[in-house]
């Protein structure tokens, strides 16, 4: 996404001459293939690691443009908000050594990361979701000033004409309205490149979609989400409503998603895949292109394909067709922007080692996937395991498969012999698949936050939890050690030092009242749960008052009070704070009015509640 297009001025002019340069690359990539012109006897694999910056407290760290200034690398670049990097992996050829060439790039990429951001104070981790990230860090300020971001928010706002929707729901569930893209930078992922051959694409693009729900299920590694627990790799929920720009409508029409598995298996070329994002997605960002793809050809040479490029770039196909142009040579690869970043180094890696091994070890009764796999199933797989993750139960071939079972029984032997065919080194295969094998048996990523976050909740204040979970990922990272060898969080001792905020001390699990209630039903609630305090809501949601035990005590005064409102007896003129306010000005606004709690608004809308008891 930071494809930098300062120059562009996104008006009429340059969307006319954009619209035909796209369409002119397309002919162009037909002429490339049909003419045997793309590069189709070399292999090569290649990375793109997502990182998230965190400060000393281990919550988001906004300063991305100063860290990529002290790095100084043109390997790493910027991501959708300023908490966020992405170092972009060098290409090698697949064959004996690879693998160990990838993680030691990868390695020296992360400390030399590492190294610049404590000079400002900063951490990298790996993550899926970050879990300290929470909804102020939504908000703009913390969108990367680059053009081409506010440009993508400003037309996405556009086109959805409202806010954007989350609703995801899970153990628990999440459900709220944002007015910007900046949701999608919740997601950070490791996105693995393999080069294909031009003959073999769709064949190659057909079982990539068949295996994804397998191969996520056992990578899994963000179940949380603003402290709420909800799909084993909730990812794939939050990135597609998050850059959602269908609308709802009373006619029923199938609208296609930007973000999203597809629709059908492919039958034709790569350019069919191209061709059918153009018809069903709108041009969302347009540059001025200087040289025409098919003039480009004409003279002889090899031509970038600019227009389709930055289309491609704002189509999200979790496994996404890419072309480029390297040496000179015009390539095909299959991007898989499904696996999450993180849990550590040497587990990214065995997600690569396995995906590029079911990759070029696909038996050949998997040829035509039509025929044997309905496309449903699989996308119905896709969907389950990011649900459910090592716990899945997969239709595959027609038959329920438990994810452990098909994983070690029938993956990991396809993935084990198509390493070897392409000579990569004995030792790697066993080191990286052997870790797949035991994260299958043992544990994911997901797991050990889930089992670690339910257990830090019954001690302390969730706030706490995730700052504890997100310090034991950070450390555990540093070990090298897979996920499934990592232990139990055992030491909890709360980081006082880092509580600033009203949000990270309130209650958000609200009892609350309507105006149009009677009276006598909130003295009923108070006494059923033993509290002094209830927000009062409209029909919109929106807070209007605040009842007390002091107004229940003075109304038993009243005689004939059972058909009292709650509106008539409440305080209208509530005294309330932000979940940014400062503790100690909460504190000061108790001691000033003399009251016992303050309800926490973000807008006009209740999110939580800070008692005496809190403080």
């Amino acid at each position: 996404m930071g494809e930098r297009i300062a120059q562009s001025k996104f008006d009429e002019k340059e969307r006319i001459a954009f619209v035909q340069n796209l369409i002119d690359d397309v002919k162009a990539l037909e002429i490339l293939v049909d003419q045997g012109l793309i590069e189709d006897d070399i292999t090569r694999i290649g990375a793109e690691q997502e990182m998230c910056l965190i400060d000393n407290d281990f919550r988001p760290a906004g300063r991305s443009m100063s860290l990529l200034k002290e790095i100084d690398d043109p390997h790493f670049t910027t991501e959708l908000a300023s908490y966020n990097i992405e170092a972009n992996l060098d290409p090698f050829t697949l064959t004996k050594g690879c693998f160990g060439k990838v993680e030691k790039q990868l390695l020296e990429f992360l400390d030399k990361a590492k190294t610049k951001a404590e000079k400002l104070d900063m951490r990298i981790l790996l993550a899926g979701i970050l879990p300290t990230i929470s909804k102020a860090e939504m908000e703009m300020e913390y969108m990367t000033p680059i053009p081409r971001y506010y440009k993508i928010n400003e037309v996405l706002k556009d086109w959805h004409g409202d806010d954007f929707r989350i609703k995801i729901q899970g153990v628990d569930e999440l459900s709220l309205y944002h007015d910007s893209v900046l949701f999608e930078a919740c997601n950070t992922s490791f996105q693995l490149h393999l080069q294909i051959p031009s003959y073999d694409f769709i064949k190659s693009y057909n079982w990539a979609q068949a295996i994804a729900g397998p191969v996520l299920g056992v990578c899994c590694n963000s179940p949380y989400l603003m402290g709420r627990e909800l799909w084993k790799e909730t990812r794939i929920a939050l990135f597609q409503q998050s850059l959602d720009t269908r609308k709802w409508i009373n006619a029923l029409r199938e609208q296609v998603p930007r973000v999203g598995f597809g629709q059908h298996w492919q039958h034709e070329t790569v350019t069919d895949i191209f061709k059918e994002d153009i018809s069903t997605h709108r041009i969302m960002l347009t540059k001025p292109i200087t040289h025409n793809s098919l003039q480009i050809l004409e003279n002889g040479a090899i031509p970038k394909l600019e227009a389709l490029g930055l289309f491609n770039g704002t189509v999200y196909r979790w496994n996404r067709p890419c072309y480029g142009v390297g040496n000179g040579k015009p390539h095909l690869r299959i991007e898989n922007r499904y696996i999450p970043s993180g849990p550590s180094v040497i587990d990214e890696m065995a997600n690569f080692a396995f995906w590029v091994g079911l990759m070029v070890g696909r038996p050949e009764k998997y040829d035509d996937m039509s025929n044997i796999m309905d496309f449903r199933e699989a996308k119905l797989n896709f969907i389950r395991a990011a649900i459910n993750g090592r716990k899945t139960v997969f239709s595959w071939l027609n038959q329920p498969m438990p994810l452990q079972k098909l994983v070690l029984e029938e993956l990991l032997p396809i993935a084990y012999d198509g390493l070897k065919k392409r000579n990569v080194d004995e030792k790697d295969i066993e080191r990286l698949l052997g870790i797949i094998e035991a994260r299958t048996k043992l544990s994911s990523g997901a797991e050990w936050q889930v089992k670690n976050y339910r257990k830090l909740k019954k001690q302390m204040k969730p706030d706490s939890a995730v700052v504890q979970m997100t310090k034991a990922m950070y450390e555990n990272q540093q070990t090298g050690l897979p996920v499934h060898e990592w232990p139990l969080i055992t030491e909890t001792d709360e980081i006082k030092e880092s509580f600033k905020w009203v949000g990270q001390i309130m209650s958000t699990k609200l009892l609350k009242l309507q105006e149009d209630d009677f009276a006598n039903l909130a003295t009923a609630i108070m006494k059923w749960n033993n509290i002094h305090h209830l927000p009062v809501e409209n029909n919109k949601g929106e807070l209007v008052g605040l009842l007390t035990w002091s107004h229940i005590e003075d109304l038993g005064k009243i005689k004939n009070n059972h058909n009292v409102r709650v509106s008539e007896i409440m305080i209208k003129k509530v005294v309330t704070v932000r979940p940014r306010t400062k503790i100690t000005t909460a504190k000061k606004l108790m001691a000033d009015y003399q009251i016992g709690c303050l309800p926490v608004c973000s807008g006009s809308n209740l999110v939580g509640i800070i008692s005496k008891v809190d403080l």
